[in-house]
């Protein structure tokens, strides 16, 4: 059994980690600020089953006492916001994650963004492309992987590329169109953009594996191993749920990369790690998540 600290445990990706290192017979320090990004009831929702401390990473001492390691996770996440909350991205990326690294003496795995690499200049993407965010979010994230090279400890970054599931934030694409489906509205869809999408439980089991298996400061990609447009998306969601979207053609956002695919064969060379859940199953599971919480309320 080890002790480990998770920041953001009440967040999307956070709450599945800390209650797979729990299931397994783990000790979790589980924190989380409970930030109103969105709604702190789904977080709450979120960490009904495992007792989470009310802890600013930004600001707060870290509860480090008998720790193995760190699962950093608490970010402000979201692309569009970032333009125009530049302040709340530098404090709750930037520096949370610099005193995260300041504070621990064990190994730290944290979340960073496949959002670094922009539209990238090769596809699939390594992680030995040039990184060239397109937006705030993506330039805090590409900081926080360089505060971690320059601390010299013993940090490992993940990139996760569009990581969806049971509990995926309400901004994100996904859960906007679930939610449109169960509710007969229209959904908006920005663009058509192509993306490696990544089943939360298989970004879960990367997440693990970084923090047993990671070389000593390696930045890994996490990426899905099917990448699908948001038409095909879309396709797939319908024939799932059987029912028909209304979709609304909108403009690409602002600072969204037209395509993200996943080079993953350094984390399955080095971790033996490589996604298992396709698009399908990963769209149904969600489906059938929303679909409960819905008859729930």
């Amino acid at each position: 059994m080890s002790r480990y600290l998770v920041t953001g445990a009440a967040g999307f990706i956070g709450s599945h980690l800390t209650e797979s290192l729990l299931a397994r017979g783990d000790d979790v320090v589980a924190v989380d600020s409970f930030t109103d990004y969105y709604d702190p009831l789904r977080k709450e929702a979120n960490a009904q089953a495992f007792e989470v401390a009310r802890l600013d990473v930004a600001e707060d001492r870290l509860l480090l006492e008998g720790v193995d390691g760190v699962f950093h996770l608490a970010a402000q996440p979201g692309i569009r916001r970032s333009f125009e909350e530049l302040d709340v991205y530098l404090r709750r990326n930037v520096l949370a994650t610099q005193r995260v690294l300041e504070q621990a003496r064990v190994r730290v795995v944290y979340a960073s963004s496949s959002s670094v690499y922009g539209d990238a200049e090769t596809y699939p993407t390594p992680e030995s492309a040039r990184p060239s965010p397109l937006s705030p979010y993506g330039v805090t994230k590409l900081a926080c992987e360089q505060l971690a090279h320059a601390y010299g400890g013993d940090a490992i970054g993940l990139r996760y590329f569009t990581v969806y599931g049971p509990r995926q934030r309400p901004d994100m694409a996904f859960t906007r169109l679930v939610e449109s489906a169960l509710e007969g509205r229209e959904f908006d869809l920005y663009g058509d953009a192509s993306r490696s999408f990544t089943y939360v439980a298989d970004a879960v089991a990367a997440t693990i594996a970084a923090m047993e298996r990671g070389t000593h400061g390696a930045i890994y990609n996490v990426g899905g191993g099917e990448e699908a447009t948001m038409r095909e998306a879309i396709g797939v969601l319908e024939r799932v749920s059987g029912r028909r979207l209304d979709v609304r053609a909108a403009p690409p956002a602002r600072g969204d990369a037209k395509r993200t695919a996943a080079d993953v064969s350094l984390i399955a060379r080095e971790l033996g790690w490589t996604p298992t859940t396709q698009l399908e199953d990963g769209l149904s599971a969600q489906w059938s998540w929303a679909v409960d919480r819905v008859a729930a309320r």
